[in-house]
């Protein structure tokens, strides 16, 4: 069946603080100065659950004029929309006629929606529903990874980030950038953290969403999703074999941005 999933072009959200928009000059200065040495053009970020992948991508990708793409959004779109149909998320033929036949546009956020609440960093559409505001409702949060281990669903959701990749720069994050999606991309960076850190990460953006959960039942859930990525029969969650691992426990988001833009700015 021809697949009618297609995605818009999209940006990140807008980063203004001048420390990065010199470190975003110099890097560029340096690779002009190398001359037949450029900046990576396709960097993934790969990680489980809560280390931070979307919000350093973002900021990353901001900070060279990438695309950003947060591929994490397209499944808990998909999943959003199998349960708002009333489907089961472990029928894995229910969940990959719904990639097949479901028309996702994924888009930077719209004007004025940047709120320091707002911890989403694409704008998404499932047949012409915006799925934004659901994509991390305690519903989504127990079916996601159910959904996004469905060989049909990958195998689709795959094929599209590589053609978004080939149309431009670009940075992606999720958990098989490296290791399936770009396997051959310029620059792999895996962030990590202690799951007792990505716990109380996790609570604090659902607190801000308004959602209130124990740190007890994230820490839980994040335990549960972790044996279901990492074990999963189609691109499991790993580092790549030639991913740069960081360590982001005790580490600010500027500090992990930081590390991220000297890995880049190695490579020119």
């Amino acid at each position: 069946m021809v697949s009618r999933l297609r995605l818009a072009a999209l940006q990140g959200v807008l980063y203004n603080r001048s420390k990065h928009s010199r470190r975003r000059e110099a890097v560029r200065g340096n690779a002009t100065k190398t001359g037949d040495r450029r900046l990576p053009k396709t960097i993934a970020i790969d990680g489980p659950g809560a280390s931070g992948k979307s919000d350093v991508g973002n900021l990353v990708a901001r900070n060279l004029g990438y695309q950003f793409l947060d591929t994490g959004a397209m499944y808990r779109a998909l999943t959003w929309m199998a349960l708002k149909l009333g489907l089961d998320p472990e029928d894995e033929a229910s969940m990959a006629r719904l990639a097949a036949n479901t028309v996702i546009e994924v888009t930077s956020p719209p004007p004025g929606s940047g709120g320091s609440q707002d911890i989403e960093r694409c704008h998404v559409c499932v047949g012409g529903e915006n799925a934004t505001p659901h994509l991390r409702t305690p519903e989504v949060e127990a079916n996601v990874s159910l959904v996004s281990r469905v060989a049909g669903v990958r195998r689709e959701m795959v094929r599209l980030q590589r053609l978004l990749a080939q149309k431009g720069a670009i940075v992606m994050a999720g958990r098989d950038i490296g290791t399936a999606v770009l396997p051959d991309a310029d620059l792999k960076v895996y962030l990590d953290a202690s799951r007792e850190e990505r716990a109380r990460r996790r609570q604090r953006q659902l607190a801000a969403k308004r959602a209130a959960p124990s740190l007890e039942s994230v820490l839980t859930d994040l335990e549960r999703r972790d044996a279901i990525d990492s074990t999963r029969a189609v691109s499991p969650l790993r580092a790549a074999a030639d991913a740069v691992v960081i360590n982001t426990d005790g580490l600010s988001l500027d500090e992990v941005v930081e590390k991220v833009m000297s890995l880049v700015e190695a490579r020119t």
